[in-house]
């Protein structure tokens, strides 16, 4: 049985970091629920499908050009390199085409962030996929819960929880992969508490800073483990110090009195992580569902419909989705943060997919006939829903749905035949198959050798 930790602000200074440690410590394999192994199996196929496809992006061709061939990690889709410039390359490229997994509460990318740095390292020193599996397990519960823990001030203060919270569920999961002693694990959280960081301005100037945030995220987790394991310090009060993470990132009032919010760790937050249908930041998506199902069953919009039918598309949404506002985006990032053009695309195609991100005279045309409104009764369901209302009004009529929870979140699955499409979806030249064959068999598996076999696939399909 796996001992639950309260963290919260109103226990002695240091004790967080310490319960942390000790929950990191104790977690092993055999104690882990099967539902969960399952779960975490997922994430790891769903990484590794966009993390392929994300490799061939602007983010991932860039990053790869600027790292050095070597023979300890590997580039998904491209070469091997040190431990250290893998972790950041995958964590970029993971994070590079907004369809990685996250964690809706939380408002995290875990995947981006834990996956790499568990991954760098069980695969350098050889370690067994049941030694990954807990790594993984371990890095999303800590990064999920600060990310509860200080959320939704944290991101309205301006911070983007995947680089800040998503640092120390990189560096839980690069610890949990090297063995460290409590003594060295509490040093590696302080040394990785200092180089969180990651701010929502990248995000929603529409740049590609944003997947910097993963990449620095896994690789401050990577580099604090190792240095902690070589004797380097770091303040065991990094989360709860007077000068800590708690004191700079969230407002006071909220962090040290009656509105904290205490969180048990070893829930096994990963069950609630969600996986992603369209390449758009993640506030858009019940938006797009609900746009998507009056197309596709209301009034069975196809390509040759006259788009000059549609008059109006009044979304009503909560106010961070309403936020996303922007109607003349010029980048590809910036549309995926595009709330009035996302869904333009989406109904014009009838479908959103990576290959239809880009602004077309028909896009411009529909999306200037959105208008969103926040609405305050869909704002109070807010960050638990993420709710979107949208009508359509045509010549012919009007249409309205409403959606609560976009498909993908854990009230509302994917299942995982559902995964396996869009792994095929995203890389098509891929024999799926061998991935299947050796998730599913993980546990019998050392690091080293999954990423050999794996790799060289992918290299394959890639040429």
């Amino acid at each position: 049985m796996i001992k639950k930790f309260i963290v919260s602000a109103y226990i002695l200074p240091s004790m967080i970091t310490k319960n942390l440690a000790d929950f990191i410590i104790q977690t092993e394999y055999r104690k882990i629920p099967e539902n969960v192994i399952e779960k975490a199996k997922l994430c790891f196929m769903d990484f590794l499908a966009v993390t392929l496809r994300g490799s061939r992006s602007k983010s991932g061709m860039a990053v790869n050009n600027i790292l050095k061939e070597g023979n300890e990690s590997t580039i998904i889709g491209f070469k091997k390199a040190s431990t250290l410039d893998a972790s950041i390359a995958n964590g970029i490229i993971a994070h590079s085409l907004d369809l990685d997994d996250g964690h809706r509460i939380a408002h995290i990318h875990p995947g981006a962030c834990v996956i790499p740095s568990a991954l760098s390292l069980s695969e350098v020193y050889k370690k067994s996929g049941k030694k990954f599996i807990s790594s993984m397990v371990v890095g999303y519960e800590i990064a999920i819960s600060l990310g509860i823990m200080v959320n939704p001030q944290h991101r309205n203060r301006g911070f983007h929880s995947t680089g800040t919270c998503g640092t120390f569920g990189a560096v839980s999961a690069a610890s949990k992969a090297l063995n460290l002693e409590k003594e060295n694990l509490i040093n590696a959280f302080g040394l990785a508490g200092t180089q969180a960081c990651g701010l929502l301005e990248s995000d929603h100037a529409g740049t590609m800073a944003k997947h910097l945030h993963a990449g620095k995220a896994a690789q401050s987790g990577v580099m604090s483990a190792l240095l902690a394991k070589n004797g380097f310090t770091g303040a065991s009060t990094i989360i709860d110090g007077k000068e800590g993470f708690l004191s700079a990132m969230v407002d006071h009032d909220f962090a040290y009195k009656e509105k904290y919010k205490k969180i048990n760790v070893g829930e096994f937050h990963i069950k609630d992580v969600y996986f992603k249908k369209y390449p758009v930041c993640r506030h858009l998506h019940s938006a797009i569902d609900a746009a998507l199902d009056i197309i596709n069953e209301d009034i069975d919009i196809n390509m040759d419909i006259k788009y000059d039918d549609i008059q109006k598309i009044i979304v009503k949404t909560y106010k961070t989705a309403a936020l996303h506002d922007n109607y003349n985006p010029v980048t590809d990032e910036a549309i995926r943060q595009s709330l009035p053009v996302s869904i333009a695309i989406a109904i014009l195609n009838g479908t959103l997919d990576l290959n239809k991100i880009k602004i077309t005279e028909e896009v411009n045309e529909i999306a200037n006939k959105v208008v969103i409104k926040c609405d305050d009764n869909l704002d109070d369901l807010y960050p638990n829903k993420r709710p979107s209302e949208v009508t359509i009004s045509t010549k012919n009529g009007s249409y309205k749905k409403k959606v609560c929870l976009p498909k993908g979140e854990p009230e509302n699955p994917f299942k995982k035949e559902e995964i396996i499409d869009k792994f095929i979806n995203l890389n098509p030249n891929v024999e799926v198959n061998v991935v299947i064959h050796i998730i599913d068999d993980l546990e019998s598996y050392n690091m080293k050798d999954v990423m050999n076999i794996l790799n060289k696939e992918f290299i394959r399909a890639n040429r």
